[in-house]
């Protein structure tokens, strides 16, 4: 359906991982080997927390309809700042239209959300779900895209507060909304999530075949992997990555993170937590 990227720590420029490795997020816009769609050239969408901003800062947004591999802004902006916290996007349109409501990511106050995926049947259930959305919360959504209101519904029911809780309760509502019309799978996807302090990765689908989601092992254990490796000196100590596939080729630096589990990654590193297992 669509690649993504998410990066946190020591301020970086983004083109490092946009546009200069190996498999780099414009690369896989145009080649995605571990993707439903091997071409992502339906739009493109950019977020950063500016170096320097604090807790509550709103990130700033980017988004093109054009190719991702085709837009010199992107890489006039990514070679141009530095930021501590990044998502990047490309997109693979699944129905909704293109256009740059529908481009990713979503921004809410200082948090920032992003999905590869779909929700099956969202014309059947799209209007409950929207209707499900807080009255306050409602006039935000801009776009037309099922992740969009999927973001919104997390929103309502208390993702500022409680992130992962938040996103488990959407999601069922999603497949409570879905089995009721008929859908075997209502949910299918990856999702990043983030308030500009810690990032959350979420692998999940309600039928257990999610798409693929990895994320880089610490730098300082890569280095002593790959002493000869001069490009990971780029990143700093606490530099993470979570990618829809591997941007480079090197042994270990990727770990697969597991099906129905959030990936929790902060200044003090990663962890993994399982989510919406059968039966919860």
């Amino acid at each position: 359906m669509c690649r993504w990227l998410a990066y946190s720590g020591e301020p970086l420029r983004p083109s490092v991982l946009v546009l200069d490795a190996q498999h780099s997020l414009v690369a896989q816009s145009l080649n995605s080997p571990l993707g439903a769609e091997t071409v992502n050239g339906d739009g493109f969408g950019f977020g950063w927390y500016p170096e320097g901003s604090t807790a509550g800062s709103v990130p700033a947004l980017f988004h093109s309809i054009e190719p991702a591999w085709h837009d010199e802004n992107l890489r006039e902006l990514t070679e141009s700042i530095t930021s501590p916290l990044f998502f990047g996007h490309v997109r693979a349109a699944s129905g909704p239209p293109i256009q740059r409501t529908n481009c990713h990511p979503f921004r809410h106050a200082n948090w920032m959300f992003m999905h590869n995926g779909f929700l099956d049947g969202f014309t059947s259930i799209k209007r409950d779900l929207t209707f499900s959305v807080d009255e306050s919360l409602y006039p935000s959504i801009r776009g037309t895209t099922d992740s969009e209101v999927l973001f919104y519904l997390a929103l309502t029911l208390g993702l500022q507060e409680d992130p992962v809780g938040a996103m488990g309760r959407a999601i069922r509502r999603v497949e409570d909304l879905g089995k009721a019309k008929g859908i075997a799978f209502p949910v299918q996807g990856t999702i990043a999530l983030s308030d500009g302090a810690t990032l959350w990765a979420f692998r999940y689908s309600t039928s257990h075949r999610s798409r693929t989601l990895f994320h880089s092992v610490a730098i300082p254990a890569l280095r002593e992997m790959y002493p000869e490796a001069d490009r990971l000196h780029q990143f700093g100590d606490t530099a993470k990555v979570v990618v829809s596939e591997p941007l480079n080729d090197l042994p270990g630096a990727f770990v697969e993170v597991p099906e129905s589990t959030v990936a929790i990654l902060d200044d003090s590193g990663f962890h993994h937590e399982r989510f919406l297992d059968d039966g919860e």
